[in-house]
Parts: C-alpha cells; structure tokens; sequence
C-alpha cells in the first residue's frame, strides 16, 4: 500500500483528509508541523507523494519545499492552502509543487492529484534512472530494490564498488543483474567511465576473440581495416560480459592472460597490447557446476569467481512488485501516449501470485503488452492473457476474455430503447429476532426465554456469569429455567 504524507497543523483538517486518502487506498501519515514532516522525509524516501499545508506555525510550506529541493528529497507534493493568491500559487509551483488546491477541497479532486503526482513521480524516476544508466553514474536509489532480500545485495554492491575486483554476478535470467553491475561501476571510482556490454552467448564462435581483443588489418579475410576490440572499448572503465559461461574453450584461455597480465593480444598483431579495464562477469547457469563439467576452464573460474554476488528472482522479492508495475506503467503509457492510472485489485492479486520465470524482464514485457491492449484507465485481468492462462489455465484465461462486454448488432438511434434501471440486489428473507413465523410479534416470555438460552450458550453454561450478564440474580435465574423448561440437562454451576 502506497503511503502519504499528510502535513496540517489544523487536526480537523489533518484527520479529513487522511480519511481521504485511506479510503483510496492510500495508506496516510500524519505531521503537525513542517520540521516533523522533513524529518519523516529524510528516514522514509519511499513515500508515494505528500499533501502539504502553507501556513503552519514552526516551519510554513514555503519552508519545507525549499529544504526539499536544498536535499534533494523528490517526493511529489501537493500543497492545499486557505490562500487562494496568484502569487502564492506561482510561488508553490517554482518550488516544485505538483498540485495546488485551496481549501476545502473535494475529495475525488484530491485522490485523482495523487495519483497523477505519483504517476508523474514514477516517470520522473524512470528518467532519471535512464539518464543516470546512460551516463555511467547509475547508483542504488536508481533502481527498484527495497525488497528484505535485496539487502544482502546491495551491501555486496557497496563493497565491491570500491575496489577493482573482480565480480562475478550469478542469477536467473531477467532479475537485473546489468543493474547491478552497473550499480557497482557507477558508485566507485570509475563512474562516468565507459561502460562495456558483451553478450557472449549472441556472439559466433569465430568471432568471439576479434570481438572482445579485437584485430589487426589483413589478419583474416575479410579484415580491411585495424578493430578494437571491446576491451579496448572499455579501457579505463568496466567491461560486463553477460553469459560468460557460454565463451568457447580457446577464447577462455586469452581471457585468462588478460585478467592475469593486464593485456590483450588483437588477432594478427605481432605484440600484446595494455588495458586497464574493470571485469564483471555474468552468468544465469552455475559457473562451478560447468567447471566440474569441463565446460569451463577452472581456472578461469576461480580468476572470475573472487568476489561473487546472487541475484534473487523476482519471486523471492515481490515487495517490490507493486513498485516496478507503477515504474514500467509510467515509462510504457507516456511511450505509448496513453493515460494509465494503475491496475485493478484483481490484477495485483494475479501478478503477486504468479511465479514469473522470466523475473523482471518478463513482467516488464507483460506490462507493455497490457498498455497496448488496454483501453481503460486501469489494467484489468484480461489485459495479461498469457499469465491468466499459466497461473489459472487456459480456459480461465478464455472465459476472462470472452466475458468482455462487446457491442451488439447495431441499432439505429430511433430504435433504441431507454435503459432499464439497475435494480438493488435481493438481499435473503431472515426473521427479525422480535417476530415469529407467522409474522406476529412474539410475546414477552418468549423473547425472555430465547435471551436466556443465547446467554447460557454464550457463557457455556456458566450460571455466575448468565446471572451477571442479565442483571438478575443467582435464584431469579434458576426460577426462570424452571420456569421455562430449561432446566433440564443443565450442569451445576461449578464457580
């Protein structure tokens, strides 16, 4: 559940629209003042968005956005205020508010802000993370990781960063581990330096070694001009091979020298060649087990293996899912010019149950494919028909489909007929408690004896405890079972 921070010193006003967001979904967090709201700020930096008020006695609105934008909190916010001045609002806005509302505000008004502010939140995050990726300075709060099991991950990340060892990052296929070695490049000491990727599994054989050392003119057919190589790409920055365990058995050997030696040997070239390069290798198979195997060379593996980190699968971390479902819905709508405000309940139940083979890759393609689908505002379970089918079966995921209201035959506008009004659901015929079959109001007697069998069963039969209940006393009591039959069969009461 996303959370909100709700900042007003007027508690009635505090607890309104609190209320406001609890009932969309949100989940609401409360401050008095403007000193109380930076504080929850800079411990919590996952807050969805916050609902700011101007005029506060310790620290005003105009206050907190500026400490904001001085730290570089990014939190949206929406500012609602008494003051409904033209300089206050284009005050509020250069200070990075996302919305301005002047009191009192409806709440439908106020739920459709936050969700737009979180969405514009989630694409502003998405293009920083780009542009942060692009520009090799891509860091831990650029990527999607609040999961308890991502922890261990990211700590390994830190540490690693500040060395030049070498890393070998293990994982499933599509959990994110380019991000991770990107993580590491751009927080140390060669952030902004070049960054290398090689697939080494989408590379033919002959070509692998005048890929990756490249090649000098003449050197084969076909070689009509000197080729770096992508070691000489990366110098001074890091080289990532992805699926390193899929280079042939010659090139492991060169690869080998390079890490041992600091130098490459181009194809056809008459001496080696300096490097200074980074190496983080991947892999989405056990490097030990095709060692053991043959498949690899051992001591390559050891060379590649000094510090090692695990990815988990997405299925391991589904804290994280709702956050990277609002971070692929905001990148792939603003793409696709379409306006998707989030999913449906019943689609974060689908996607949480899933158990995503693909990890993150294939919930990022799943999300696309429901955007081009999609024609509401929010995606529902017929939008992810390939997940329906494998998480319920193929003919849930049909009668799903076939169960989308379509147009009719078309009728002409003077045939058409006014629509008949939606009718309250019958709710079950019960006997209120005071009548009898026939309808009649019972008589007192029977009311009182029916009192007196619901508190005997409620107490188990525990005559101190029916007496007390029923404000009458100990021989009352048992006057009135004898009374009314339901003596018979009673235990003593024991207390």
């Amino acid at each position: 559940m996303t959370r909100v921070l709700v900042v007003d010193d007027d508690p009635v006003q505090l607890r309104l629209t609190s209320e406001v967001a609890n009932r969309a979904g949100f989940k609401p967090i409360t401050a008095t003042g403007g000193e109380q709201a930076l504080a929850i700020l800079r411990e919590d930096p996952q807050l969805g968005a916050m609902i700011l008020d101007l005029v506060m006695p310790d620290l005003d609105g105009m206050g907190v956005l500026e400490a904001m934008r001085k730290e570089g909190i990014t939190t949206p916010v929406i500012i609602q205020t008494a003051n409904a001045s033209l300089e206050t609002v284009i005050s509020a806005m250069r200070q990075g508010a996302a919305d301005f509302f002047v009191k009192p505000v409806a709440p439908e008004r106020l739920v459709i802000s936050l969700r737009n502010a979180m969405k514009l939140d989630a694409l502003e995050a998405a293009i920083r993370a780009e542009r942060a990726r692009r520009s090799g300075t891509f860091s831990q709060k650029d990527m999607i990781a609040s999961a308890p099991a991502m922890a261990r991950v990211l700590t390994l990340c830190a540490k690693a960063a500040k060395s030049t060892i070498p890393v070998l990052i293990e994982g499933e296929s599509g959990v994110g581990k380019e991000l991770i070695a990107r993580i590491i490049q751009g927080t140390g000491d060669r952030a902004g330096k070049p960054f290398v990727t090689v697939n080494c599994g989408a590379i033919p054989p002959n070509l692998v070694e005048s890929v990756l050392f490249g090649h000098k003119k003449g050197a084969f057919t076909g070689a009509h001009a000197d080729q770096p190589g992508k070691f000489t790409e990366a110098h001074g920055g890091t080289l990532f091979l992805d699926e390193v365990g899929e280079l042939p058995l010659e090139t492991q050997v060169k690869l080998l020298r390079a890490l041992q030696e600091g130098e490459i040997e181009p194809v056809g070239a008459s001496k080696p060649e300096k490097v200074n390069v980074r190496l983080i290798s991947a892999t989405n198979r056990r490097l030990l087990n095709l060692a053991k195997s043959g498949e690899f060379r051992e001591d390559l593996y050891y060379r590649l293996n000094v510090f090692p980190i695990y990815v988990p699968p997405l299925r391991e971390r589904l804290e994280d899912l709702p956050a990277l479902i609002d971070h692929f819905i905001a990148r792939f709508s603003a793409e696709a010019g379409k306006r998707i405000l989030g999913v449906s309940p019943a689609v974060t139940q689908l996607l949480s149950s899933y158990d995503w083979p693909g990890n993150v890759r294939q919930l990022e393609n799943a999300i696309y494919r429901a955007i081009v689908l999609s024609d509401g505002a929010f995606l529902e379970t017929q939008d992810f028909p390939q997940v329906l089918a494998q998480a319920a079966g193929r003919e849930e995921a049909v009668r799903v489909v076939q169960n989308i209201p379509a147009p009719s035959a078309p009728v002409h506008i003077d045939a058409a007929t006014a629509r008949a009004p939606a009718l309250p659901p019958e709710l079950p015929a019960t006997r209120d408690r005071f009548l009898s079959e026939s309808g009649e109001l019972q008589a007192l007697a029977e009311i009182e004896r029916e009192a007196i069998a619901f508190a005997i069963e409620h107490h188990d039969g525990r005559m101190s405890r029916v007496a007390r209940a029923l404000g009458i006393g100990r021989s009352t009591l048992y006057r009135k079972l004898h009374e009314y039959g339901l003596a018979e069969g009673l235990i003593n009461d024991a207390a």
